[in-house]
């Protein structure tokens, strides 16, 4: 992407002054400015009046600091693992970093009611909105309720919550957002069986037949606990450039 379409879509984008940004983040207006002051998070634009205004990357990056420190990590390890992060990534890149950190974590699933769900999702939430966030997979409700604005309590995935709000405006049809889903699923099922078994027969098998050897018995250790951020990174990646590719293919065709 060159540095003039990027310049086009952030002046597209949304933006908020800093209470705005707060209240959509979760966070407090202070925590927004000592973030920024550690170099968390990018200076805001400077508009009319000097009002400092933000937009969907400071958003994305703000989830992505919470993402972390839901792993444990310190403020001074996030501060490490942002300066790795490329500086021009896009909020769409953010999203993804997130999604990448939030895969290999325990699953954070909670029952709520709806007022606390859409406290949580910092607005309110239609009876169309809470269809395309099961559809999604963000939410599920009792079998037994007619539909979804119907339901007593929600289970709620958290750790998705946040992007399944923001996706809540893509103009996509309801029907769309469940046949993606079915693709998905199908085919990363099948992706993560092939994985399994390739890791058990070519990785596995092997070290059953050594396990009385201290240093591959810790090798082994070592590569299960970080095998699946190494392929849901290798996935994700594989993922993107086969979109491009397949975007670039349809619209060459097309012209």
């Amino acid at each position: 992407m060159t540095t003039d379409i990027r310049d086009a879509e952030a002046a597209s984008s949304p933006t908020w002054t800093v209470d705005e940004l707060a209240a959509r983040a979760g966070v407090t207006v202070r925590t927004i400015r000592f973030y920024s002051t550690r170099g968390l998070l990018p200076p805001p634009v400077i508009g009319p009046r000097r009002v400092g205004h933000y937009g969907q990357d400071h958003l994305s990056r703000l989830a992505l600091i919470e993402e972390l420190q839901h792993q444990g990590m310190t403020l001074a390890a996030i501060e490490r693992y942002l300066e790795q992060l490329p500086t021009d990534l896009s909020a769409q890149d953010l999203a993804i970093h997130r999604a990448v950190v939030a895969s290999w974590a325990p699953d954070a699933s909670e029952d709520m009611p709806r007022a606390e769900l859409e406290r949580r999702a910092g607005r309110a939430l239609s009876g169309t909105d809470l269809d395309r966030l099961s559809a999604m997979g963000v939410i599920t409700y009792d079998e037994n309720a007619e539909n979804a604005e119907n339901a007593d309590v929600y289970r709620v995935d958290v750790g998705l919550l946040r992007l399944g709000v923001q996706l809540l405006g893509v103009p996509i049809a309801h029907e769309t957002i469940l046949a993606a889903r079915t693709v998905l699923l199908e085919h990363t099922r099948q992706a993560a069986h092939e994985l399994s078994r390739l890791f058990r027969d070519e990785v596995w098998g092997p070290y059953r037949d050594r396990e009385s050897d201290p240093e591959h018995l810790a090798a082994m250790k070592s590569l299960s606990a970080h095998m699946q951020p190494m392929v849901v990174q290798a996935l994700v990646t594989a993922f993107q450039r086969s979109l491009k590719e397949e975007l670039r293919e349809a619209f060459r065709t097309e012209g």
